[in-house]
C-alpha cells in the first residue's frame, strides 16, 4: 500500500490521508473486511503526526468507510465511492474548456497550479 501526501498543499493531511484511502477503495487497492495499518505506522511512513492519521480514520469512520476498536484494528467497512461525480465534473470542465479555446496543456496547467 503506497499512498503519498503533499506536505505543502492547501488540502489537510488528514483530508489527504482520508482521500488515499476512498482513493484506494475506488481502484480496488483495497476491500471490505481489510484491515488499514495502525496509526502509529502509517504516521511514521507518511511522516505526519499519530493524531493526524487517527483524525482521518475518524473522517472515514464517520462516512462509514471504515470501522475501528481498540485493540481490534482499523477494518474497511464501506464499498467504494462513488466515482460518478468526479466523471461528471472532469466531463463539465473538459466542454467548458473546449467552449472557451483551452488546450489540454492549459486545462492541466491551470489544475497542476490550483491543487
Amino acid at each position: 500500500m503506497l499512498w503519498y501526501i503533499d506536505q505543502t498543499s492547501r488540502v489537510s493531511l488528514q483530508e489527504q490521508i482520508a482521500a488515499c484511502v476512498r482513493r484506494a477503495l475506488t481502484t480496488g487497492e483495497l476491500t471490505v473486511n481489510e484491515q488499514l495499518p495502525p496509526a502509529t505506522e502509517l504516521a511514521e511512513a507518511l511522516s505526519v503526526d499519530r493524531n493526524t492519521v487517527l483524525a482521518a480514520y475518524r473522517r472515514l469512520r464517520e462516512e462509514r468507510v471504515v470501522d475501528f476498536r481498540r485493540g481490534r484494528g482499523v477494518r474497511v467497512t464501506g464499498t467504494a465511492p462513488a466515482t460518478a461525480p468526479v466523471e461528471r465534473a472532469v466531463r463539465q470542465l473538459i466542454d467548458v474548456a473546449h467552449a472557451n479555446g483551452y488546450s489540454k496543456a492549459e486545462v492541466l496547467g491551470l489544475i497542476e497550479e490550483l491543487m
